[in-house]
């Protein structure tokens, strides 16, 4: 194609939130051990199934993780407790790398209830960003956003 040519582009082509069946996402869970020195391992979850599982579902696999692959053995020292939602797919990113200061009562996944909402019921499609963390320690960081490294 010359670049006197005009490009053409597709622009029916599918999202990648929307490509996937709720039955075959990837998600990808933000694993914070350190607001302030911003320790964060993502663990990347394919082929979930959001139309299905829980938040307590989600959290149990997440742990599981944890506790098993040795990627993230500095990880298990931290008593996880709390998750919420970083980012959508396609959505705009928070300035804060670590975590999303906002939304903090409409992006929280209650973690609980084993026969609570389906993560599809958040707003949750494929490629959907996810922090783990301590409740103690994010209150802790956001009254006072300081970063030590």
């Amino acid at each position: 194609m010359s670049s006197g040519e005009p490009k053409n582009y597709d622009l029916n082509e599918p999202l990648t939130s929307t490509a996937a069946p709720l039955t075959d996402s990837t998600l990808t869970i933000r694993i914070i051990k350190s607001f302030p020195y911003r320790n964060v391992r993502n663990l990347i979850l394919r082929d979930y199934d959001l139309k299905n599982k829980t938040g307590h579902d989600l959290f149990n696999d997440c742990m599981k993780h944890i506790q098993t692959d040795g990627a993230f053995r500095p990880f298990r020292t931290v008593k996880y407790d709390k998750m919420k939602i970083y980012t959508h797919a396609h959505g705009s990113k928070t300035v804060n790398l670590v975590i999303n200061f906002t939304h903090d009562d409409d992006w929280i996944i209650d973690i609980a209830d084993p026969n609570g909402k389906k993560l599809c019921d958040y707003g949750i499609e494929n490629e959907t960003e996810i922090s783990l963390y301590n409740e103690e320690d994010y209150v802790e960081y956001k009254a006072n956003p300081v970063e030590k490294w």
